[in-house]
């Protein structure tokens, strides 16, 4: 917008040394200089009200900013020091927030989107102190949920404790949430093992365990994750491995066992329906 003060307005050469000077001029000069001033006072009023300045906190109220080119932008990190029980995720607080380990299963909600017809999402990192702990959405976090490790019902569950990552967005005010995973706990699905000692229970985050027996032993395979997958396997044998399962789905309720007697038994399980089911058997004996 361009400035409405005209410094032309004003006669700088008047009045006229050493001679009369009629007084129309001086009122002439004095009231374009109280236009000129108003302008100035409203321009800078506006420049105080709507501008972007350095060094200062600015709120733009919603205005558009067109045709940018960012660089090196950052957001705030919001610590929530909440770690158990309901949660409240308040979007105007920052759009990259975290909760430390939690101590017990949570519960959450979000407040302050942006108003209808306005996208915004913030990013909610959950640090999981264990594998028991459960997080629950509200219902407005219907969108894009299939698909997401442990989730079942506006439900997540963990095959095991560490950090996760997940974006909440809403383009109607919070009124119907999206929600996307950042990082998926990925070592219960891929390339992940572990030896398993006798008596030990095979770990819920390695996607194999492994064993060589010396003499008769036992583990426990304890419940695990809508749609984690988990693989045994003997690898040397001098007496048979017999591995508890919780959840059995080769069972009408409870518990079930699985057993090994020969080198190159193996089997694959997974986790759906809240049971563990065989979806592969070389020489394994289910009971």
């Amino acid at each position: 917008m361009a400035s409405q003060i005209n410094p032309n307005d004003i006669d700088g050469a008047y009045p006229v040394a050493g001679q009369d000077n009629n007084s129309q001029g001086f009122r002439d000069n004095f009231t374009n200089t109280k236009t000129n001033f108003t302008y100035a006072a409203g321009e800078i009023t506006d420049l105080q009200t709507y501008g972007v300045f350095t060094n200062v906190d600015n709120n733009m109220n919603n205005y558009d900013i067109t045709a940018v080119n960012l660089n090196d932008v950052s957001t705030n990190r919001i610590a929530i020091t909440t770690t158990t029980g309901s949660i409240a995720v308040n979007y105007a607080s920052g759009q990259y927030q975290t909760i430390g380990a939690t101590t017990g299963s949570i519960s959450l909600s979000f407040t302050n989107f942006p108003a209808a017809g306005y996208y915004g999402s913030v990013c909610l990192q959950i640090t999981i102190g264990s594998a028991a702990h459960i997080v629950t959405l509200p219902a407005a976090v219907s969108v894009n949920a299939v698909g997401i490790q442990g989730y079942a019902s506006n439900v997540i569950t963990f095959a095991a404790a560490g950090v996760y990552e997940f974006n909440f967005g809403s383009s109607d005010g919070g009124s119907t949430i999206t929600i996307t995973e950042n990082n998926k706990k990925i070592q219960p699905l891929n390339n992940s093992s572990e030896d398993l000692a006798a008596s030990g229970a095979a770990s819920l985050s390695l996607t194999t365990s492994y064993f060589s027996t010396s003499a008769a032993e036992t583990a426990t395979l304890a419940a695990g994750t809508a749609g984690q997958v988990k693989v045994f396997a003997m690898a040397a044998d001098s007496g048979d491995m017999v591995i508890t399962v919780t959840n059995a789905g080769w069972k009408t309720s409870g518990t079930g066992t699985i057993t090994f007697d020969t080198i190159g038994d193996a089997c694959t399980l997974m986790y759906t329906n809240s049971k563990w089911y065989c979806i592969g058997n070389n020489g394994v004996t289910f009971a």
